[in-house]
């Protein structure tokens, strides 16, 4: 299995979908699981959780834990399952507990700005 390497990202990160800004963090972290690419976890408190709606949808990954996933909800639709978070991360990830990461999409875009 590969590695996985948690680092503070440099600069200011965002989150925008429908037209608003749902987080915009210096603190984000950055994390690389082998030859994926890198995710980008933002604290939660420089989210704008209202945007944020709990999903049914859950996840195990032997690596990190079991992740809890969030809609995206915007003035015109509802991005289904399109964030996620591990509640209680295992040790070697305890770094991204408190944090949600988005999937980047055609709807969603996660940057450095």
């Amino acid at each position: 299995m590969a590695d996985i390497t948690i680092r503070n990202a440099e600069g200011t990160w965002t989150v925008r979908a429908g037209g608003a800004v749902l987080a915009e963090t210096k603190n984000a972290l950055e994390l690389i699981e082998g030859e994926y690419p890198p995710v980008y976890y933002f604290p939660r408190e420089d989210i704008a959780m209202a945007f944020l709606d709990e999903s049914p949808q859950t996840s195990h990954c032997p690596r990190k834990g079991d992740a809890r996933f969030f809609s995206i909800v915007t003035k015109s639709k509802t991005l289904e399952n399109a964030a996620w978070s591990y509640e209680a991360p295992k040790p070697a990830v305890a770094e991204i507990k408190d944090h949600i990461a988005f999937y980047p999409s055609t709807t969603v875009a996660v940057e450095r700005v």
